[in-house]
């Protein structure tokens, strides 16, 4: 059972998502529900109020929810937070529990689900909602070797494929010779196992390297 007077923040910019989930949350009465739609307000609220649970959305319209989870972590390390959003990334999910989070659901996870999974993270255990359970078991890639290292060099030209880039464009923005960008970009794709730009897009995002 949850303490009363239990103060939510829903941190979504998504007013049909923020209003759904106060018709859930309504079924616990001592839940008093906050919500904002940007991650910079919440911010400047929490530095002045307490706040005990945030369902926070990992995209949000001015900062990312992975780096709002650590700076609402550093600020109030007693507030707890759990990632609710669509992305279902284990990179992504992984990043949320590095930057403090004690758990991730996602937004197609059932009434049951969600309030079951408040009233455990405030018994202090880290939280899935079912189909997370089953992301967070499948191994990816990266899990037996790790993510591999790029070189400042090879960062720098992700970027710009990423921005959309040719390599001609990339060689006169480095000045630097066709070749030398197309043997990078394939030590690149090479290294995230990777086929195409937007595989590489999706892996060097989920993985916290864009």
């Amino acid at each position: 059972m949850l303490d009363d007077h239990l103060t939510l923040a829903i941190v979504d910019d998504h007013p049909v998502v923020i209003e759904g989930l106060k018709a859930v949350l309504k079924e616990r009465a001592y839940i008093n529900t906050l919500s904002f739609t940007a991650g910079k307000a919440f911010i400047d609220f929490i530095k002045e109020h307490t706040v005990d649970f945030v369902l926070l959305d990992v995209m949000l319209p001015d900062i990312s929810g992975i780096d709002l989870c650590r700076e609402i972590t550093g600020i109030a390390p007693d507030t707890i937070v759990l990632g609710l959003s669509n992305q279902a990334e284990r990179s992504i999910i992984l990043q949320m529990l590095h930057n403090g989070a004690s758990g991730y659901l996602l937004k197609n996870a059932s009434a049951e689900e969600l309030l079951g999974c408040i009233e455990e993270a405030q018994a202090g255990k880290i939280v899935f909602s079912n189909e997370v359970k089953t992301i967070m078991a499948k191994p990816s890639r990266f899990d037996l070797r790790g993510m591999p290292s790029l070189t400042r060099r090879e960062k720098e030209i992700l970027r710009l494929i990423a921005d959309g880039k040719t390599s001609q464009q990339i060689a006169a923005v480095l000045f630097l010779s066709v070749f030398t960008i197309e043997t990078h970009r394939r030590n690149i794709f090479q290294k995230l196992q990777v086929k195409n730009v937007a595989e590489l897009v999706k892996v060097a995002a989920g993985n916290g390297l864009l």
